[in-house]
C-alpha cells in the first residue's frame, strides 16, 4: 500500500522519527532547501530541538520543460549539470548561461525576501541535516551537498520524507548519511507522495525562518 502524507508538516514529523538520534544533539543544524523544503525542515528542526537555516539552490529547467532538470545552482556559485540530459535534448551552452544567470538572479532575490539582513549560519564543524520534500533526479541535492563541502562541516546528512529508489542509492556516495523516510516504487513524482502539494509562498518560508530564529537566536 502507498504511503502518503497529508502535507509537508506531516511529512517532517516522520522524517523526524528516523532521526532521533540526533535529538539535542549539540553542534546539530537543520538546513531546508526553499521553498518547498522549508516547512518540512522547520518539522525537522522543531522534533530534534535543532535551530534551522535555509541552502538557496535552484533547479536549472529545460527552457519549455521546466520540470526536467538539466542542472542546479546554489548560493555561493556552485554549479552542477546533468551532461546527459544536456547532449540528449541538444541543449547549446548559450540557454545553459542563460538559465543559470535567470536562476541566480532569483537566488539573491530569495536571499534578500527570507534573511534580510540576517547573516547565515556558520558552517564549519557542525552536523548539517539539510532536507528538501522529495528527491526526483537529485540534481538540486547534489548542487546544495557540494555547495555545503566548501564550509567543511562535520558531517553532511540528506534527510527526506520520499525519494526514487535510484536518487536515494545514488546519493549515498554523495552524503555522509541519507535518510529517505519512503522509496515508492515505481516512482513517477516527488508530489505523488502528498496529499496537499501546494506550492509553499515566500511569506510562509520568510515566516518560518523567522519563527525559527526567535526559537534558537544563537545558530552561529
Amino acid at each position: 500500500m502507498d504511503i502518503r502524507f497529508r502535507n509537508r508538516a506531516e511529512a517532517g514529523a516522520v522524517l523526524a522519527r528516523k532521526l532521533e538520534r540526533y535529538r539535542d544533539m549539540p553542534g546539530v543544524l537543520v538546513l531546508g532547501l526553499p521553498r518547498g523544503g522549508v516547512p518540512v525542515a522547520e518539522a525537522v528542526a522543531t522534533a530534534l530541538n535543532a535551530p534551522l537555516d535555509i541552502l538557496l539552490v535552484r533547479k536549472l529547467g529545460v527552457p519549455g520543460q521546466e520540470e526536467l532538470a538539466m542542472g542546479a545552482i546554489a548560493s555561493n556559485g556552485i554549479q552542477i549539470l546533468n551532461d546527459s540530459v544536456i547532449r540528449y535534448m541538444g541543449i547549446p551552452e548559450s540557454v545553459v548561461e542563460a538559465v543559470t544567470k535567470r536562476e541566480a538572479e532569483e537566488i539573491r532575490r530569495r536571499e534578500r525576501a527570507y534573511r534580510g539582513v540576517r547573516p547565515a549560519a556558520d558552517l564549519p564543524g557542525k552536523t548539517v541535516i539539510v532536507v528538501d520534500d522529495g528527491l526526483a533526479t537529485g540534481s538540486t541535492m547534489k548542487a546544495a551537498i557540494a555547495a555545503l563541502r566548501r564550509q567543511e562541516p562535520a558531517k553532511i546528512i540528506v534527510a527526506v520524507p520520499t525519494a526514487s529508489p535510484e536518487t536515494c542509492e545514488e546519493l549515498k556516495s554523495e552524503a555522509d548519511e541519507i535518510v529517505c523516510a519512503i522509496t515508492p516504487d515505481p516512482f513517477y513524482a516527488v508530489g505523488f507522495s502528498y496529499e496537499d502539494f501546494e506550492q509553499t509562498t515566500d511569506a510562509e518560508v520568510r515566516a518560518l525562518i523567522q519563527s525559527a530564529a526567535k526559537r534558537s537566536p544563537g545558530i552561529d
